[in-house]
């Protein structure tokens, strides 16, 4: 069984940690189980591809590799990374993510 996450498909993230620091992207993929997430341009690397239809040349490509959710944050719509909390939104009565940096509700 895995974990709630604080990053969603969509979220705009700035890395923490590792060779990829200070890079943000809006994140495609959120793999919950391996707790994991690939960002748009970011920890790109080099793959063999060998010939197939979608690509007959082959060659070499670049594409991204996952990231470890512990080494992203979310940025807010000021644009700094902050940390996520959770509250009941007194309108709806649903969950919601927020901003502990700001306070404001991210969508």
């Amino acid at each position: 069984m895995s974990k709630k996450l604080h990053i969603r498909k969509g979220d705009n993230v700035m890395v923490i940690a590792g060779e990829s620091k200070g890079q943000q992207g809006r994140v495609l993929f959120v793999d919950p189980v391996k707790e994991t997430a690939i960002i748009e341009g970011v920890n790109m690397v080099s793959k063999h591809q060998k010939p197939n239809a979608d690509n007959p040349k082959g060659g070499i490509i670049k594409k991204e590799a996952p990231i470890h959710i512990s080494n992203l944050k979310l940025v807010d719509s000021s644009g700094e990374a902050t940390r996520i909390g959770r509250k009941i939104d007194e309108k709806t009565n649903k969950r919601v993510r927020y901003s502990k940096k700001s306070g404001e509700v991210i969508k």
